[in-house]
């Protein structure tokens, strides 16, 4: 059927199907306030990853003997790496025994590897094909891994696990990471720092939201014999399917040369700044590629590591100080199981408290960013953060409890804080035409990143407390070490200047690429406002704004009331 569309991003051409990219192309009326909801639908339900510690525990007890206590694990008795991992090629398929937190912890690497992968791998065909296919996939990528993984927890499978959620899943999350920030940039070019903070700032908070209802629904759906975490993964995958679709669908792109009504790009003397656009078969050819990869890299392998062992850093840092013991050590301390509990209880809370920062961060240090510049506000990143690593060590040697928690809150919030700039930064430096190809390409330094800070923090630390550091004592040189690795991205940053202009496409090759994206079969240089994204939030937005604020909001309280633990 032949229809004319008066859109002035489409011409006269055939119906384009449901998942089209022509099909979103947002028309006279539309409200550019309703894409941010939309984006925040997928990244708080991909953000469980995040939050998928908290299944380990219910899990390492999933198979219970004749006896009624759960059975060893599979690596029962194992003390060197080599013996543990024997334990892990047992547990893969073994039945007869349970899996340890060695065995499942794979799952992040998994995460972090996938994520980067294939968001570098399918980044082109985002640009492509549009965010509402690439919303969709990683739609049934995630949720059909929770599916495939509860079918793996029923048969004690642990590579479907792996490959269900870590893999498969794993794609889900980097599809899904990208997508909604390549299209937020194109419809706030006004202010490109709050729009990829309104989309990752869901990224950090899905744990908020994931971990107390997976804690809930595993409460409702275990039993005697079962954890019920098969059940809350079936559970969890029909929730999110519904939140993603909706996000999916109510994704929209503007058409080409559209602008925010009454906006012009601003005359500006910031030549990190550019008007022009870099190819996505280019831009890794730059020295600016690398040293961007090299600074999100450093930034978050300082950080992450820290993050993912928060919980016994302070339990070994302070020991009886957390309950009220001042001259107990940790040792002493774990021997008391009422003491340890309090004490975990109060580590919990700490963890929440560096979430609310994370998640904040990213919004906060991304809006911020629009005023201070790119490059100003991950110069603040990494002297801040070399500071505050240097303040912790001396924190935790006087035992300066306050200091050390809000040492690393700050911290906490410059680690979300460079994630959610960065892709504004990738649109100063190459344009906007490639940026969420680019971004994805970008993302395998924190691919890297997700698997060397860790490797990082739990080996010295490991390796300390084998030569008989005190555990109190651990972390101290850990944290000199991570402030060197911050040192090494504040030169990268130093070193970023405006690409050579030999890297620009000229207006003619950005029109032919333009052309080949379906918007349109022919290039245009209009601009314009074009009726489009006219307004703030209005009622339809408040309600898609309620629809992700209110889970947000419950995640929130919940974490702020494990926080009260630490007060």
């Amino acid at each position: 059927m032949i229809v004319t569309v008066s859109n002035p991003g489409l011409s006269a051409r055939t119906t384009p199907g449901l998942l089209d990219r022509e099909r979103i192309v947002a028309g006279a009326g539309f409200n550019r306030w309703h894409v941010p909801p939309a984006a925040l639908c997928i990244h708080l339900r991909i953000g469980m990853a995040y939050g998928f510690s908290v299944f380990w525990k219910p899990l390492e007890g999933a198979l219970v003997g004749a006896a009624g206590k759960a059975l060893p694990s599979c690596s029962a008795g194992a003390t060197t790496f080599s013996e543990k991992a024997l334990g892990t090629l047992r547990a893969l398929t073994a039945t007869d025994c349970n899996w340890s937190q060695f065995d499942l912890g794979w799952m992040y690497t998994f995460f972090f590897v996938m994520l980067g992968v294939s968001a570098a791998i399918f980044g082109a065909w985002l640009e492509r094909a549009g965010p509402r296919k690439a919303g969709l996939v990683a739609t049934l990528c995630w949720c059909g891994g929770l599916l495939f993984s509860a079918l793996g927890i029923h048969l004690h499978q642990l590579w479907m696990l792996w490959l269900g959620s870590g893999i498969i899943g794993g794609i889900g999350l980097g599809l899904g990471s990208i997508s909604p920030v390549s299209t937020l940039i194109k419809w706030f070019p006004d202010r490109r720092g709050m729009a990829t903070g309104m989309a990752i700032m869901g990224f950090g908070g899905g744990a908020m939201l994931g971990s107390p209802l997976g804690t809930l629904l595993m409460n409702t759906f275990k039993t005697d014999s079962d954890p019920g975490v098969a059940a809350t993964f079936v559970a969890m995958a029909a929730i999110y399917v519904i939140f993603m679709l909706l996000g999916t669908f109510g994704y929209r792109v503007p058409p080409n040369g559209w602008r925010p009504e009454g906006w012009t790009p601003p005359a500006t003397t910031n030549v990190m700044i550019t008007s022009k656009h870099v190819h996505l078969n280019n831009a890794h050819k730059t020295p600016q590629f690398w040293l961007l990869w090299l600074m999100l890299c450093m930034n978050v392998s300082a950080t992450i590591g820290i993050i993912g062992a928060a919980s016994p850093m302070l339990q070994e840092t302070f020991g009886g100080l957390l309950v009220g013991e001042p001259g107990m050590g940790y040792s002493e301390m774990m021997t008391n199981g009422a003491l340890a509990s309090a004490a975990a209880a109060v580590a919990a809370g700490f963890v929440g408290l560096i979430s609310l920062f994370n998640i904040f961060g990213r919004f906060g240090w991304a809006s911020g960013s629009d005023l201070l510049g790119r490059k100003n506000t991950y110069f603040l990143f990494f002297v801040s953060g070399i500071a505050l690593y240097l303040l912790a060590a001396f924190a935790a040697e006087g035992k300066w409890l306050a200091v050390f928690v809000l040492s690393f809150c700050v911290i906490a919030s410059t680690y979300g804080g460079g994630f959610s700039t960065v892709p504004a930064y990738l649109a100063d430096i190459f344009g906007t035409q490639f940026v969420g190809a680019i971004h994805g390409r970008l993302l395998t330094a924190w691919s890297t990143a997700g698997v060397l800070g860790p490797v990082i923090v739990n080996y010295l630390h490991d390796m300390r407390a084998a030569a008989g550091v005190s555990p109190d004592q651990i972390y101290g040189a850990i944290f000199y070490i991570l402030a060197g690795l911050l040192v090494i991205g504040f030169i990268a940053n130093l070193l970023v200047r405006p690409v050579n202009p030999k890297w620009h496409m000229s207006d003619e090759d950005v029109a032919a690429e333009r052309a080949k994206l379906s918007q349109s079969p022919t290039a245009t240089t209009a601009t314009g406002s074009f009726g489009i994204g006219k307004g703030g939030v209005d009622a339809k937005g408040a309600l898609l704004w309620m629809l992700v604020g209110v889970p947000l909001a419950w995640g929130i309280w919940n974490t702020f009331v494990k926080t009260l633990t630490l007060f």
